[in-house]
């Protein structure tokens, strides 16, 4: 949609800010929370919380930035950035400490799996509970009931609980809900990466098809090509400000260019780690198979290893490693985990409870596999593939290289499309 001075705003945000205090019970919303707290610090004989840790976190600094009837916008940036958090102030979720918002008209936003659904209700049941809660009339939700379950494509489910959904049923379902009610701004977080690759395409379209009707979008995602392809605008934010405001792909651009993962490996230390009750991080690396050290630049005509290094916290824990690996232009490009069915070699560990100690887990690419081109890895860990407890989204980036010293082949990027591969993975104890 052709945007000009006349068109009628959507969106204002005026100087946000978002503070957060870390680990206080000294601000209280309700009575029934100061009362808790004071009973507690009785208990315990320790009063000083009453007054609370004076420790202040701002998810959000000074943010402003106008969106237009009809636009598009994407939101990127790395885990932190305060994405989600802007996205709850403009939901109306959370108040913001500073600055002002106006927002033009109704909102209908999908920031979390199972937000505004009884689990105990069945899927026809929650189309009428989530509808009301975002503002629809009892008439306007039968009016479009059959469109919401056709392009959730849960009928055969309508009369079974919630509960019983799986979490990209839940989203489908979520997700028709919220675009059926013609909001006037549609507000959608990452919460999309759970549908599968077919929902997400007719997510995307329905998206555009919205904007296109003057509707207002705002959609946070770490799948760049997708912002790349339905926004007419991007913001990038980093640490609680937004840093660069333009054409997606140049937002893009800069925002993988900035990126401080261009280094070959990157180390944690334990106190800033990764980490779940079970699992704690420790590295993740790229190398040649050859070559003993990592390296941000990969040759082409060597096998490629990713390693990763966590530790177990818990004794008999059970991990399973997963990467998904991107090009520049953050087109999904492969998927591979350490599960039977997803590599060549069965990981011995894989499924098993592991003893304390350190691990080192690698996935080895083939030779003259990939491209010449960046790429950038996501990461997850947790004891299921699926249901990562830790996720690490644009954690590595590295180049592979067609340097041809030993070929008189064509040279550089050949086309090719997205590839589904069966990796050598393996994992061994190394203290």
């Amino acid at each position: 949609m052709q945007m000009d001075e006349n068109t009628p705003l959507a969106i204002s945000v005026e100087n946000v800010s978002k503070k957060f205090r870390l680990g206080t019970f000294g601000e209280h919303h309700r009575l029934t929370e100061a009362i808790s707290d004071g009973f507690k610090a009785l208990l315990s004989g320790n009063f000083k919380t009453l007054t609370g840790d004076t420790r202040e976190f701002w998810a959000l600094e000074n943010i402003s930035f106008k969106v237009l009837k009809g636009e598009v916008v994407g939101i990127i940036g790395h885990n932190g950035a305060g994405k989600s958090t802007l996205l709850k102030i403009l939901s109306r979720i959370v108040t913001p400490t500073k600055g002002r918002i106006g927002v033009r008209g109704r909102i209908g936003s999908l920031l979390e799996v199972g937000t505004g659904f009884h689990p105990e209700l069945t899927g026809r049941e929650n189309i009428y509970l989530n509808g009301a809660i975002l503002g629809m009339k009892r008439s306007e939700i039968r009016n479009r009931f059959d469109q919401i379950v056709e392009f959730a494509e849960v009928g055969q489910f309508l009369d079974t609980p919630v509960k019983r959904y799986s979490n990209g049923m839940i989203v489908r379902l979520g997700f028709s809900v919220a675009a059926h009610m013609e909001p006037d701004v549609l507000i959608i977080d990452e919460v999309l990466s759970v549908g599968d690759q077919s929902f997400q395409d007719r997510c995307m379209g329905k998206a555009t098809e919205l904007g296109n009707q003057g509707r207002a979008i705002l959609v946070v995602s770490h799948n760049l090509a997708a912002i790349s392809n339905i926004c007419c605008r991007a913001l990038l934010m980093d640490h609680g400000s937004i840093v660069l405001d333009g054409p997606p792909k140049q937002v893009i651009e800069h925002y993988l260019k900035g990126m401080q993962v261009d280094t070959g490996k990157v180390v944690w230390e334990p106190a800033t780690a990764p980490a779940s009750s079970q699992i704690r991080l420790h590295s993740i690396g790229v190398r040649n198979v050859h070559s003993l050290t990592s390296n941000n630049q990969v040759d082409i005509d060597q096998p490629i290893a990713i390693e990763i290094e966590y530790e177990v916290l818990c004794e008999g824990a059970i991990n399973t490693v997963q990467l998904h690996l991107k090009d520049e232009n953050g087109v999904f490009v492969l998927s591979s985990a350490n599960a039977p069915s997803m590599n060549l070699a069965i990981d011995q560990t894989y499924g098993k409870p592991l003893p304390l100690g350190f691990y080192r887990a690698e996935c080895v690419l083939p030779a003259n596999f990939l491209n010449d081109s960046r790429y950038v890895l996501n990461l997850f860990l947790g004891p299921e593939i699926g249901k990562p407890t830790i996720q690490c989204h644009n954690v590595l980036a590295f180049r592979v290289l067609d340097t041809g010293a030993m070929r008189k082949e064509y040279l550089g990027s050949w086309y090719g499309p997205a590839i589904r591969p069966r990796l050598a993975w393996s994992t061994c104890s190394i203290r």
